[in-house]
Formats: structure tokens, sequence, C-alpha cells
């Protein structure tokens, strides 16, 4: 009886044991999982960023140096419908007129697809809490030319909030070494880039 004792003690020791091993090995493969999903949100909110800043650069000529500006544009921006037809006086039908044939407004054409979105999710970083994206404009000088520039970021510590707190240390200690920004960001301050530093 005694010996069956420490036997079934035995195998419930081993059965725990074992599952603390397989949980100490699958930890750091959830956390990489829920980092990619996260990661993957954040990424086409910057996207978004990055298209309304561009359309508010083709019509204003600079981009929009604050959420503020932004939005307020999303509102209210129009752009025009355009049909291009062939120039019917041209007999190589090479030429062609452009004709507006109406206007559409700047946020329903570039979120008017995505179900229960609103542009003024734009400012706040996803699964942060509602912490803001850090976005700015400026101009910088490169070649002698004026270039307008601008940049957004969300830092790992707004994105992976709740998430392990040590692995979250390690991964922004990971690109402290290396130089880089500890996050993901779209378009950049010191240069005329408006890549994502994912891409």
């Amino acid at each position: 009886m005694k010996k069956t004792l420490i036997q079934l003690g035995l195998f419930v020791v081993i059965v725990a044991l074992g599952y603390f091993v397989y949980d100490s090995i699958m930890e750091p493969v959830r956390f990489n999982k829920e980092k990619q999903q996260r990661e993957k949100v954040v990424i086409e909110r910057l996207k978004d960023i990055r298209s309304s800043q561009f359309i508010f650069k083709q019509l204003t000529g600079s981009y929009a140096p604050g959420f503020d500006t932004l939005i307020s544009f999303l509102k209210v921006a129009e752009i025009p419908v355009v049909k291009i037809i062939p120039d019917p006086s041209d007999t190589t039908y090479t030429l062609t007129i452009n004709d507006t044939v109406g206007y559409i407004k700047v946020a329903d054409s570039l979120f008017g697809k995505r179900a229960n979105f609103k542009y003024t999710q734009l400012t706040t970083v996803p699964f942060s809490g509602g912490v803001l994206f850090e976005m700015q404009a400026d101009t910088i000088e490169r070649g002698g030319v004026e270039v307008h520039v601008f940049e957004a970021k969300a830092p790992f510590t707004s994105f992976l909030k709740g998430m392990n707190k040590q692995a979250v240390i390690n991964i922004i200690a990971k690109f402290e070494d290396i130089e880089k920004y500890p996050g993901l960001r779209v378009g950049s301050m010191t240069e005329p880039s408006t890549d994502g530093n994912w891409e």
C-alpha cells in the first residue's frame, strides 16, 4: 500500500513537472503569436495614417502637423471623381479628356469599405488602453531642397501592454542595442521617407 502511494505521488510530481516544462516552452511561443497579431493591427493603423497624410499633402502641399488637423481634414475634405474619356477630335485615340463627375469625401474614399471603422480611431494605438500615436510633421533640407516629412509611431510599451513585462523589456533592449526605434513607426523626421520600419 505504501509503495503504491509513493508511486502515485511520484506520478503526480512527474505530471506536474512535465506541465511546467511544457508551459515554459510554450510561453514564448504564445507571446510571439500574440505580439505578431497585435503588430498586424498596429501596422494597418499606421498605413491608414500614412494614406491620410498622403492625401492631406496632395491637397494642401504639406503634411498635417498633428491629429487635430488631420481629423478635421478627414471630416470635411473631398476629392474629385474623374471620368477619363477619349477626345472625340483625336483620330489617333491617344488624347483623353478628364471630366469631373462629382466629389467623394476623403474619409469615405480611404475607409468606406471597412466595416465599423471610424477615422477618429486613427489617433489611438490599438491594445494600449487609450494611448495616442506620436505624430509630427515638418520640413528638412536635402540637396538644397526643402522636403516635407512626417512621422507616426507607437512604442512597444503601448501596444504590448498587459503582456509578459520581462519579454517586452527584452524586446525594447534588443532594439535599443542596435539603435533602432523600440516600436513600430512610419515615416521619418530625419529622412525623406514614408516607409514603415516593418517594411
